[in-house]
């Protein structure tokens, strides 16, 4: 009987930083442990050459994070090879948060500084003022959707709270301006109160 085995997929991938003794067959050596031990070899990079050894950063495809340290743990035990350290890919690609606010026009000079901020942006207060729905076509607000949630229900996690929602939510916004171009915010409430949800969205 065939025992089928997980897919791998970049959601669960490492990258690990050697030092490589510089010598025949030594990389070889490293590749082969990591298949052996069920991985898959990625991509290679060559960080630096140093006396006699190289300093070597490997892409290794994994099953989940426990499969990532027994193969570290393989790595460390090989003769020739110092380990550096090791990154997971996705706790990479969350460093920082996944979206930020850009500029959609340059501030360079005195005249774009004026335009976009004071004086000239009372003028276009001004206007929203005497007429509210111009807000849609002169600000953000004509683009923007929020993307909310009390984190009790985040995808297949369950209830893990706002804070623990937040990559979720940020996922969602961006999906929304990858493949709508809509700026979207996520905002993660610290309530479960339903009323008190209501009226802050309402608000």
């Amino acid at each position: 009987m065939t025992v089928s085995q997980p897919a791998f997929n970049a959601s669960n991938s490492i990258i690990v930083r050697l030092n490589i003794d510089n010598k025949i067959g030594m990389l070889a050596s490293v590749t082969k442990t990591i298949s052996e031990m069920g991985g898959v070899v990625g991509a290679i990079d060559l960080v630096q050459p140093e006396a006699g050894v190289l300093v070597r950063d490997i892409s290794i495809f994994t099953h989940d994070p426990d499969h990532s340290d027994q193969i570290v743990t393989a790595i460390k035990n090989l003769p020739g090879v110092e380990f550096i350290n090791f990154s997971d890919r996705t706790f990479l690609v969350h460093l920082g948060g996944k979206i930020s606010i850009r500029n959609r026009i340059p501030v360079k000079t005195r005249d774009d500084l004026s335009m976009a901020y004071t004086p000239g942006v009372a003028r276009i207060c001004m206007d929203i003022y005497e007429d509210p729905e111009d807000a849609y076509k002169l600000t953000i607000k004509g683009n923007t959707v929020a993307v909310i949630s009390d984190g009790t229900a985040v995808l297949g996690l369950g209830d893990i709270g706002p804070k623990a929602a937040m990559p979720v939510m940020e996922g969602k916004a961006m999906l929304f301006k990858e493949f709508a171009n809509i700026d979207a915010w996520p905002i993660c409430l610290d309530t479960t109160d339903t009323e008190e949800i209501i009226r802050t969205v309402k608000a």
